[in-house]
């Protein structure tokens, strides 16, 4: 007789606050979920050992792929997320080749109250064309519509002004400053501005033709 304990269940339908994967299809830019089948791609896994190495990354968004092994085990963890409907890890690819261009995530801070957190990082040659921007925006509107998220928030280190653009330009409203609220990659507790959308605010406009992140 066996009595292990079956594996845990993928999120079904009637989980009106799991998170579902899903693609994205931004014309140019597509948004995949990240897990094992991105593995396939050694674009990819290198693009992500590219991340963890970049200055900014590893300052604001320290990333632990420092080869193609630690990639593999990065992406099994994000496939973990999805599994449980707790966390949805998208690669924002270019819809040309491929290429790895960021990466944003959206996760259940507290699930059963609809409160959610969000987070991105670019690579560098993407910057400064709209894809932290293009992609929150995809990513924060589709966990409004599909998993029933009421607040989503943004916290990064003051420091990381970038950061606070792409907040902005994504209708996430300034909320105050979180002293001494997390620790970045240089091992120092940074404080952090907080932002916030609500399921009931109104989409935010088009940029026009500011400087992107």
């Amino acid at each position: 007789m066996n009595t292990s304990a079956p594996p845990p269940a993928s999120p079904g339908p009637a989980d009106r606050r799991a998170f579902v994967r899903t693609t994205l299809d931004l014309g140019d830019m597509v948004l995949r979920p990240w897990g094992r089948e991105a593995a396939e791609s050694e674009t990819v896994l290198d693009g992500l050992v590219a991340a963890a190495a970049d200055p900014l990354i590893a300052l604001w968004n320290p990333l632990a792929t420092a080869d193609r092994g630690d990639a593999l085990a990065w992406l099994e963890s994000r496939d973990g997320g999805w599994d449980r409907g707790a966390a949805a890890s998208f690669a924002a690819l270019a819809a040309t080749d491929g290429a790895l261009l960021g990466s944003v995530t959206l996760r259940w801070v507290d699930r059963t109250d609809g409160l959610a957190m969000i987070g991105y990082w670019t690579l560098p040659a993407a910057r400064g064309r709209g894809v932290a921007t293009r992609a929150t925006r995809a990513v924060t509107g589709w966990g409004f519509r599909t998993a029933d998220a009421r607040r989503v928030e943004i916290a990064h280190a003051v420091g990381n002004e970038a950061s606070c653009r792409v907040a902005r330009r994504c209708g996430y409203l300034p909320e105050g400053t979180l002293r001494d609220s997390h620790r970045f990659g240089d091992g120092a507790y940074h404080d952090e501005h907080l932002h916030a959308r609500l399921a009931t605010d109104p989409d935010p406009a088009d940029p026009t033709g500011e400087p992107t992140a």
